[in-house]
């Protein structure tokens, strides 16, 4: 069974903007590792619509992007990407899969069928999952920014405090923080 990681940009107050982060190189090497290192993305519709959007347009050339963007688009349209949606069941992007019916039931059958892991990208799943007790580990890329303003990682609130074993903490170039912890049990 592989392991589910949740990486996430957000800032030292905890907004999840993605506008917020700092995007340069050294930051989308740092989440290529990532995708490279996991077996499959699971996302929420609203992540993946947005994903959908840009990366596969960027994938094939039809929009100007640095190398490093580049590779992680390219890699990003090989990779199997799960999405959680109860209102969208077609996902026409290369690679993707609806996961559908019981939320427990189907990200585990994933983790199971996964060895390699899963990486998580998407705030409110999450704490969907995490309320589930399906999260393993969490890599979060922590931004010098107080943003000021949300969404806020874990703005719709957990059951109890969780508690977290840092595994790592490695601070990019650029100021930001990549942060490595897994569930202490």
């Amino acid at each position: 069974m592989g392991l589910l990681t949740f990486s996430l940009n957000l800032t030292l107050d905890g907004c999840v903007d993605h506008q917020e982060g700092i995007a340069d190189d050294e930051t989308h090497a740092f989440f290529t590792r990532l995708m490279d290192e996991g077996g499959a993305m699971l996302w929420g519709r609203v992540t993946y619509e947005m994903m959908e959007s840009y990366w596969p347009a960027v994938a094939r050339g039809d929009e100007e992007a640095p190398p490093a963007l580049r590779e992680w688009a390219v890699k990003l349209e090989a990779k199997p990407k799960y999405v959680v949606s109860s209102t969208r069941t077609d996902f026409p992007w290369t690679n993707s899969h609806h996961i559908a019916g019981d939320l427990r039931e189907g990200v585990q059958k994933l983790k199971d069928a996964t060895p390699a892991g899963v990486l998580l990208g998407s705030g409110k799943l999450a704490t969907e999952l995490d309320r589930l007790d399906l999260i393993d580990e969490y890599k979060l890329l922590v931004h010098p920014r107080i943003a000021g303003h949300g969404p806020t990682l874990y703005q719709g609130g957990l059951p109890g405090t969780r508690q977290l074993e840092l595994l790592s903490a490695e601070p990019l170039r650029n100021g930001a923080v990549a942060m490595h912890y897994r569930r202490a049990r």
